[in-house]
């Protein structure tokens, strides 16, 4: 018996597209996607730059966005699709930690957050639910988000971070976890150069001194963090 169009279109799995620089996760999370009967993946990117490129011509119902991305950062690639495709929804599935970058991503027109660490089950279950127009975050997070909000009106200082945008704000994290300018550079696909542009930036707006002051400011501040 053939199906109406309506019962096609209630049939058709949800098409999502996945922006990761790392291939082998892009290809774990594909399999286990594609393992569900409602869900595939319609195509996979590893930079903003073609991430754009295929939404215009795959047309996806949802895509799950990486923050750290050679280029242009996942959180400017949301912002970018929330300007020209509103009726896409974006969800963060990222290694960095929410406690940082979730509210930067909702504020930026993300619809969830998730850490990779997370079991898969867990992803699926943000991935629905987006899909379903809620926003998906930890309860954790969600608490804080709506304290922040009761709070806004009190003339509270911002905290340092606030200060720092999405690159500085990676560069410090990863100066506090140990690693050096070449390295960072090369886990976050841009040059020596631009790396030690974001230091400077960092020290300024953080009014510190030196390279050592920004060293033991970033390792206080991520082992305060742990």
């Amino acid at each position: 018996m053939e199906l109406t169009k309506t019962q096609q279109r209630e049939t058709r799995k949800k098409k999502i597209m996945i922006v990761d620089d790392h291939p082998i996760l892009r290809k774990g999370l594909s399999l286990f996607i594609n393992q569900e009967p409602d869900l595939v993946v319609a195509g996979e990117a590893e930079d903003a730059h073609h991430a754009l490129e295929m939404i215009d011509a795959l047309k996806p119902d949802m895509v799950i966005i990486d923050i750290s991305l050679p280029g242009i950062d996942g959180i400017e690639l949301i912002k970018t699709i929330k300007m020209r495709y509103h009726n896409i929804p974006a969800l963060v599935v990222s290694m960095h930690d929410e406690s940082l970058f979730a509210e930067r991503a909702i504020r930026a027109g993300a619809r969830g957050y998730i850490m990779k660490q997370e079991a898969v089950e867990d992803v699926l279950v943000a991935i629905r639910r987006v899909l379903n127009g809620e926003i998906f975050v930890s309860n954790k997070i969600a608490t804080r988000m709506l304290e922040k909000f009761v709070d806004a009106d009190t003339g509270k200082v911002a905290s340092f971070i606030e200060l720092l945008s999405n690159r500085e704000l990676t560069v410090f994290q990863m100066i506090g976890q140990g690693f050096g300018t070449r390295q960072i550079a090369e886990k976050i696909h841009i040059s020596v150069k631009t790396v030690e542009s974001y230091r400077a930036h960092i020290k300024e707006k953080l009014k510190l001194n030196n390279a050592t002051d920004l060293l033991k400011y970033a390792i206080q501040w991520v082992q305060n963090k742990s």
